[in-house]
């Protein structure tokens, strides 16, 4: 039985597509057989080559040495000038962070580039912003100095003798000489703390593993002290207005000393590995220079002030707590750059030592807290035997102590520069107005100015250098708007400023000039006052205004 051709192919044709088409009519004139691929994927389709990169037929010499000039030359470099304007190097954006390993935080970097090199470098702040000053203004002022550990939580108990500083102050105590050599002993522990952090760290970013590996285990042991004179690890709470909060355990300071004595060979591993090691001068040499008169105009302090060549520390210029018995020497660079900040904290190590050895040696017995039990809770025993003392006990702990009106500002030398605590009494127990001074938030604000025309690479380095933490650094996060009107206001000299439906008026004495601003903008910057409140006519006179945006 004859079975048409066309017909099995057409029946095979439809069992070996994978998705077989529909049949079309068929029409009066005869059309031509097209074949079907087997996949069904569309025919791929080439962008259009533009004019400006379509490949040009230069006419040249039979042994094409030089090139025939064309009948229209004039033609040809206008359409040679069109091709390169359209190629033109344009600068693009990086963001640096805040997930990058190397940001120490929460920074995010906006870096406009030029190729490798650094054009502008952005730094936003405000993502670790916790709203810390307010929040201090609705606790006791003991209730406060937890806040404190969480600001710079590589350097604790520094923050605490600050703010402890800056109550005792305004209560016009004196506390215990015992306390006074704690603290300071504790202070330098808590610098060599920091110090640990910030160059082994800033070795890792630039690629030296080994020095962070040795390094941590000698923090271990510092953070075991800790531990072990106030119970926590990290945030202590140990260091407060009135003196400490406990005496130091037995056997505790034969054990700083046998470390102090030993903590000396590993700084010199550590300056082994990187004080002369060629790549490491070539990463940090020459990079992120600050001259000593653009350190004092960006308002530097601490090593990125010193490094410069500026001889200021605070624990020499205006010593506190027991700075002003022991004897040490501050060391200053002498070029400004990354590498002379290193060496900078390297000697500070060897001087920090130099002070706990004196401190082991001269501390003496005693009280280690004031004895007015309105300020400092009384011992455990002392509330077994007497009432009297259970309630000051409870009344300190539930309400808090009362502190006379007044304001005064707290300035200590911590390891990364001044921090400064600006503290108003209404003569509550709880404080008015508690400004605090970071030394990141300068450091970072002229990131843009140390960081241009250097490479991508480093900013790396410049931003290990700074030593930041954004725990203190995100205090005082202002919009944009905000910071430039306060620049433009420029309150420089004496003068007051008075509340009006929440304007704030302010005058400037010397310029004869007034102006009108939001409270807010006025109050919550980064600005230092010395402000009274006048009860009577309800008015804060500003004795002091100095904008430090």
């Amino acid at each position: 039985m004859p079975v048409s051709v066309a017909r099995l192919a057409g029946h095979a044709a439809k069992r070996v597509c994978l998705n077989a088409a529909r049949p079309q009519l068929r029409t009066a004139l005869p059309t031509r057989t097209i074949a079907r691929p087997l996949s069904t994927t569309l025919a791929r389709r080439y962008a259009e080559i533009a004019d400006g990169e379509r490949t040009r037929m230069i006419p040249t010499t039979e042994d094409f040495s030089t090139p025939i000039q064309p009948e229209d030359p004039e033609a040809l470099e206008e359409h040679d000038d069109e091709v390169h304007s359209a190629r033109k190097i344009r600068h693009y954006t990086v963001n640096f962070g805040p997930q990058h390993p190397a940001a120490h935080g929460v920074l995010r970097l906006i870096l406009e580039l030029n190729g490798e090199e650094i054009v502008r470098a952005d730094p936003h702040v405000g993502l670790l912003h916790r709203g810390t000053e307010k929040l201090i203004e609705y606790r006791t002022y003991l209730q406060a100095l937890p806040y404190f550990d969480r600001l710079d939580y590589v350097s604790m108990m520094t923050n605490e003798q600050c703010f402890s500083l800056a109550v005792e102050k305004l209560l016009n105590i004196d506390i215990p000489i015992r306390a006074k050599y704690i603290r300071t002993m504790f202070g330098e522990i808590t610098r060599i703390l920091n110090h640990l952090m910030s160059v082994l760290s800033h070795a890792m970013d630039v690629g030296a593993l080994t020095p962070f590996l040795w390094g941590f285990e000698e923090r271990e042991k510092l953070m075991e002290f800790y531990e072990r004179v106030s119970g926590a690890r990290l945030h202590a709470a140990y260091v407060r207005p009135g003196g400490v909060s406990q005496d130091l355990p037995i056997g505790l300071l034969d054990d700083i000393y046998q470390w102090a004595t030993q903590f000396g060979d590993r700084i010199d591993e550590t300056e082994e590995m990187l004080t002369d090691n060629r790549i490491w001068i070539g990463r940090t040499k020459g990079v992120g220079i600050v001259s000593a008169a653009d350190a004092i105009n960006y308002s530097f302090s601490g090593v990125m002030l010193r490094g410069s060549g500026v001889p200021w520390d605070i624990r020499k210029s205006q010593p506190y707590d027991a700075y002003d018995r022991v004897d040490f020497d501050v060391p200053v660079g002498v070029n400004g750059d990354c590498y002379d900040r290193y060496l900078c904290r390297m000697e500070e190590f060897r001087q920090s030592l130099r002070i706990i050895h004196q401190c082991l040696n001269d501390m003496p017995a005693g009280p280690i807290k004031v004895e007015d039990y309105k300020i400092a809770p009384p011992p455990r025993a002392a509330m077994k035997e007497n009432m009297e003392a259970l309630i000051h006990h409870f009344l300190l702990f539930s309400k808090g102590y009362t502190v006379p009106p007044g304001e005064t500002y707290s300035a200590i030398e911590a390891p990364k520069g001044e921090m400064g605590v600006f503290l108003v009494s209404d003569g509550s127990e709880r404080p008015y107005r508690c400004k605090i001074r970071a030394p990141g938030f300068a450091h970072l604000a002229c990131m843009d100015q140390i960081s241009r025309g250097h490479l991508l690479a480093d900013a790396v380095a410049i931003i290990g250098t700074m030593d930041l933490v954004f725990g203190e650094g995100d205090l005082t996060y202002l919009p944009k708007h905000v910071v430039r009107l306060l620049t433009s206001l420029q309150l420089i000299g004496s003068g007051w400023c008075s509340e009006r439906n929440g304007m704030a008026l302010a005058c400037d004495t010397r310029r004869q000039t007034v102006h009108t601003v939001p409270l807010l903008f006025l109050f919550e910057s980064q600005s230092t006052f010395a402000c009274s409140f006048d009860r009577k006519k309800k008015e804060t006179i500003a004795l002091s205004c100095a904008v430090l945006c």
